[in-house]
C-alpha cells in the first residue's frame, strides 16, 4: 500500500472545508483544478467550468487526430474540383 497519493493540481481543499466553498475562492485559482481531499487522499477534482471545456477540446481534438491518422493511408478516391 502506498503511503503517499500523487496529487494532480497545485490547490487543494477538505471535504469538510469543501461546503464552505465561495465563489470568489474558485475564482482565485483560474482555471487550474482543485482536489478535493478526503482523509488526506484526492478523493475528486473540482475545475471552472473554463478548464472542463478546454479539456474536452483537448480530448475531442486527440480523437480526431487517432481518426485522421487511421483514415491517412486508407482507401483514396480522386474528385475533380467540379464535381464538388
Amino acid at each position: 500500500m502506498a503511503l503517499t497519493t500523487k496529487i494532480y493540481a497545485e490547490d487543494t481543499i477538505s471535504i469538510t472545508d469543501l461546503r464552505t466553498i465561495t465563489k470568489s475562492y474558485l475564482e482565485n485559482t483560474g482555471d487550474s483544478a482543485v482536489a478535493i481531499l478526503s482523509h488526506n487522499k484526492p478523493a475528486a477534482y473540482l475545475l471552472s467550468s473554463n478548464a472542463y471545456e478546454a479539456l474536452l477540446d483537448k480530448i475531442e481534438d486527440i480523437e480526431l487526430t487517432k481518426t485522421a491518422k487511421a483514415r491517412l493511408h486508407g482507401k483514396t478516391v480522386k474528385v475533380s474540383l467540379e464535381d464538388l
